[in-house]
């Protein structure tokens, strides 16, 4: 659904305007990223004045209190002048802010409000992914609980196999999610703050303004990267920060869109199988020709968006390993774009699997139905180690139910009619020790091995310690509705 505020002449991108959430789209807004721009500096001058450098209260209190006193107007009106936005957003800064504006910037090169920006949008929005992740968590246990005990046909090779359960299956989901999850919850400890590097990493102009004093200017990279919330410091850079970290962090991203992606294409199967539907709305149209069609368009964005996120990686590889000495400028235009729509995208693929997994619909009788249809061919081997317990020779049987198989499944593929293995054998003579207990043998629980039992074992042992220290951000965490 586009928003009030499209414009009918020019681009709108779709991340933007139809999919991702407010508050990941704040993260990457202008309002915030020039905001941390100015904090960054007010940082920077505060942390100088500790340390010796003559800056006085009253600039400290005007950057301070004009640090979201954004004119962006004038912005880009320096920017078209200067053609240098770092610059650009100096003069505006130092326009609302006159006396600090001798000392705003002091000692910095455009990095440090760049790098050190991108570092902090980025922690931002791996934290908000990994609180919906929990959600998205909660929901997909409580489905596998629901469900646990419910059989369902396997399918290797997209063939029948031996059963399974629902709740087994969406284990099998929910075990990528968690991989997914511990890697950004790694990511959100390891991230490190750029801080002050300097033109070429040497933090030569630093040692300069505090007259040689290695100490300050070690102790003025610690004050910065305290202050804005990081543990961890890039121990040396050329003048960016290695592009390592972006690549590192988008690949973690395209790894919960591989996630994404395996556990709807499974939807979507199921789905034409008539086993489990996404939700589906009220009004919702699936198709406009085909008005009885459900097509699960939920899935299928989030497949489209995965295959868009996972395309990022092979950007991001090229951007470290293109970047010359100590820093070249190829690098910024892609990321201006991939960065902030990598994880836009990664938003809007957890809200809308928390939406599908939060309304999934599970429909017992046709799963029952495709069972009845293939189950009899899975209990054959049942049968025969019965019969042979009983006293029946194993060859023969074997056999026999060579025959009754092809026979059947002649009826069933070339005349599209029932299934009708366990008739020929309950009226054959030589399984004659079995008959009275076919329907038993039939019971398809009887072939589900251990999967109830992995479910409750893997919730109880990787899952429910995660549900049980969020509890807080699982009732916090609110997901809008899904556009369809």
């Amino acid at each position: 659904m586009y928003t009030n505020s499209l414009s009918v002449d020019k681009y709108e991108h779709p991340l933007i305007n139809r999919y991702s959430s407010k508050e990941m789209n704040y993260i990457w807004s202008p309002k915030y990223k020039f905001s941390t721009w100015r904090t960054l500096w007010y940082i920077l001058a505060e942390s100088q004045q500790e340390l010796g450098l003559n800056i006085n209260d009253n600039q400290l209190t005007e950057m301070k209190e004009n640090i979201h006193n954004i004119d962006f107007n004038m912005a880009a009106d320096f920017e078209k002048k200067y053609k240098h936005d770092v610059m650009a957003h100096v003069h505006t800064y130092g326009n609302v802010a006159p006396l600090a504006k001798p000392i705003i910037h002091l000692g910095a090169t455009s990095c440090y409000v760049g790098d050190n920006t991108d570092l902090i949008q980025m922690r931002e929005s791996l934290c908000l992914i990994r609180n919906k992740l929990i959600k998205l968590i909660d929901v997909m246990s409580s489905f596998a609980m629901k469900y646990k005990d419910l059989p369902t046909l396997g399918f290797t090779h997209f063939q029948p196999a031996q059963l399974t359960t629902v709740g087994k299956r969406s284990c099998i989901w929910l075990h990528d999610i968690l991989i997914d999850f511990n890697e950004i919850n790694l990511m959100i400890k390891l991230i490190p703050a750029r801080g002050i590097k300097g033109t070429t990493g040497t933090e030569a102009t630093y040692l300069e303004l505090f007259d040689g004093d290695h100490g300050k200017v070690k102790k003025l990279n610690e004050l910065i990267c305290n202050k804005i919330g990081f543990d961890n410091i890039i121990p040396i850079s050329g003048q960016t920060y290695t592009r390592k970290y972006d690549y590192k962090i988008i690949c973690i991203l395209s790894g919960l869109a591989q996630s994404a992606h395996k556990m709807c294409s499974d939807i979507r199967l199921l789905s034409s199988l008539k086993e489990i539907e996404e939700p589906f709305e009220k009004s919702q149209i699936g198709s406009s020709a085909m008005a009885y069609k459900r097509n699960p368009m939920r899935c299928e964005r989030v497949c489209s968006i995965s295959k868009y996120l996972m395309s990022f990686t092979n950007t991001m590889s090229s951007v470290h390993a293109n970047q010359w000495f100590e820093r070249t400028l190829d690098d910024s235009a892609c990321r201006r774009m991939v960065i902030p729509e990598s994880f836009l995208s990664c938003d809007v693929i957890v809200n809308t699997l928390i939406n599908i997994m939060d309304g999934i619909i599970v429909w017992p009788k046709v799963i029952e139905s495709n069972i009845k249809r293939e189950l009899p061919f899975m209990a054959t081997e049942k049968i025969l180690m019965q019969c042979v317990k009983n006293g029946g020779d194993r060859q023969e049987l074997h056999e026999a139910i060579r025959e009754h198989s092809i026979n059947a499944g002649i009826q069933v593929k070339q005349y599209g009619e029932d299934n009708d293995l366990l008739k020929r054998i309950a009226s054959d003579k030589r399984f004659n020790s079995i008959h009275s207990e076919l329907n038993n043998i039939m019971n398809p629980l009887l072939f589900i091995g251990r999967a109830s039992e992995q479910v409750d074992d893997f919730l109880n042992e990787y899952i429910s310690i995660i549900l049980e220290n969020n509890k807080d951000v699982i009732n916090n965490v609110k997901i809008n509705n899904i556009n369809v």
